[in-house]
């Protein structure tokens, strides 16, 4: 379950969902359920980057974040975990308190339910102490909280690279490998 938010960032969301979309578990693709928020579509089209048709087309299914009726938002429905990116401060704080108002915060909140792993990848600074304490909320009720932070010990040579860095670290939490990445001093090893 991939949820999309109104933090600037789109691009992580594109770059995760390209990646887990080439992935196999036990030889069978990885299904995505994807839901994104009327932040994040204002977002895409005030930043005139990736846009929806970018998000979707990687996605298995496709759910409208109004849509509460949806599968995912029944903890009967099962999910290996759900990954908010980029994750908003406001549904940081939904998530972080419960308030399951729309698909993607209740998604998430089903997540923590059913202790599946649960994500949150921040593209925010700086920090005010209503976030910190969200954030620290969120992690105390179960969830794994992350800032889009790239590394730049692989010497990447584009955004694209740079991104890619992201995506690794946040699939390396649900125990997926990304296509591509080079792990620090992975070649020391060899």
């Amino acid at each position: 379950m991939v949820g999309v938010s109104g933090g600037s960032g789109i691009p992580y969301a594109v770059d995760v969902l390209r990646a887990l979309h080439g992935l196999k578990v036990d030889g069978q693709p990885i299904e995505t359920h994807l839901v994104v928020s009327s932040g994040a579509k204002r977002v895409m089209s005030a930043e005139g980057g990736p846009q929806l048709a970018d998000l979707t087309q990687f996605a298995t299914h496709v759910h409208e974040d109004r849509d509460l009726a949806a599968s995912v938002a029944s903890g009967s429905y099962r999910t290996d975990g759900m990954l908010v990116i980029p994750c908003s401060a406001g549904t940081l704080a939904k998530i972080a308190h419960g308030f399951a108002d729309n698909l993607l915060s209740r998604a998430a909140h089903v997540t923590l339910k059913e202790r599946r792993p649960l994500v949150l990848v921040l593209r925010e600074d700086p920090l005010p102490r209503p976030t910190l304490q969200n954030m620290l909320a969120a992690h105390d009720a179960g969830a794994t909280v992350m800032t889009a932070s790239p590394g730049f010990y692989h010497s990447p040579k584009d955004v694209d690279e740079l991104l890619h860095f992201v995506t690794a670290r946040v699939l390396d939490q649900f125990g997926l490998d990304a296509p591509g990445f080079k792990r620090w001093r992975e070649d020391d090893e060899e």
